[in-house]
């Protein structure tokens, strides 16, 4: 994809697209991630062309497929964009019994209706788990799953982000204490990777690149850490499920409308 001066950015989809675990500066609360970061660089592009800039962040924690290519979706066509990201099906794909044909026929509907509008569309694969410890058992699932969206892209003309081919996020120091999201390092990479493939030139070696080799952790170390994990990250998570209940059931968009972005972190 050619680099453009984009000037009014969406982005729809879950908690990695909300930018979980990726902390404003305190005193602030919220949180910034890759999107955000994206969308910095592209004020910058565009205010360097001397156009107007806008972003808005309709992702939400939580949000299963049908919320992110419906409501979502209609919201961030109605603010006319020239550039939607759009990433769901996470939350789909985390549940006993799944259509993975079934998600790539919605999310290539939504990008089809995206596409008819004029508009960039940019995509984003799942990572590949294969060093993720319990979450190994889905990586056939995110296999194809990521092949599905390679197709897609490419029928219609779509960047996507190789985060299953990122082998720098194969490391748990990219990943936060919930074994979920990413960390605020892990964001900024993804949002290179963003950069990257929208067509723009990035210092590849500073995201790409894996991290010296970490020391091993010793046994007592590790089990204290899964022990830990179970029960601040995997039993409530067990538990919302078990009570059809959602992180993100309260939790509302974080940039429902368009806006300038300042201060920008990237």
């Amino acid at each position: 994809m050619t680099p453009h001066s984009w000037t009014r950015y969406v982005a729809i989809g879950d908690s990695f697209t909300e930018g979980m675990c990726d902390p404003l500066p305190e005193p602030s609360t919220g949180f910034v991630g890759w999107a955000d970061r994206l969308a910095a660089h592209l004020a910058g592009v565009a205010a360097e062309a001397g156009v107007d800039f806008g972003y808005a962040n309709l992702a939400v924690r939580g949000r299963k497929l049908g919320d992110v290519v419906g409501p979502q979706l209609d919201a961030a066509l109605a603010m006319a964009p020239d550039l939607v990201s759009m990433v769901g099906g996470g939350n789909d794909i985390l549940r006993p019994s799944v259509d993975l044909d079934a998600i790539a026929d919605r999310l290539e509907a939504a990008v089809v209706r995206i596409r008819a509008t004029g508009a960039a569309v940019l995509l984003a694969t799942p990572t590949d788990p294969a060093k993720a410890g319990l979450f190994k058992a889905l990586r056939p699932r995110h296999a194809v799953h990521t092949a599905n969206l390679f197709s897609i892209a490419a029928r219609h003309g779509c960047a996507i982000i190789d985060i299953w081919g990122l082998d720098a996020l194969q490391d748990w120091r990219m990943w936060a204490d919930d074994r979920i999201h990413l960390t605020s390092e892990g964001h900024r990479r993804v949002a290179l990777a963003a950069q990257a493939a929208l067509g723009f030139d990035t210092d590849r070696a500073d995201w790409a690149t894996p991290l010296p080799p970490a020391d091993p952790a010793g046994r007592r170390e590790a089990l204290s850490s899964h022990l830990h994990w179970g029960r601040k990250h995997l039993g409530p998570w067990v538990d919302r499920r078990l009570h059809g209940r959602s992180s993100g059931d309260a939790v509302t968009a974080k940039r429902p409308t368009l806006e300038r972005v300042s201060e920008p972190r990237a």
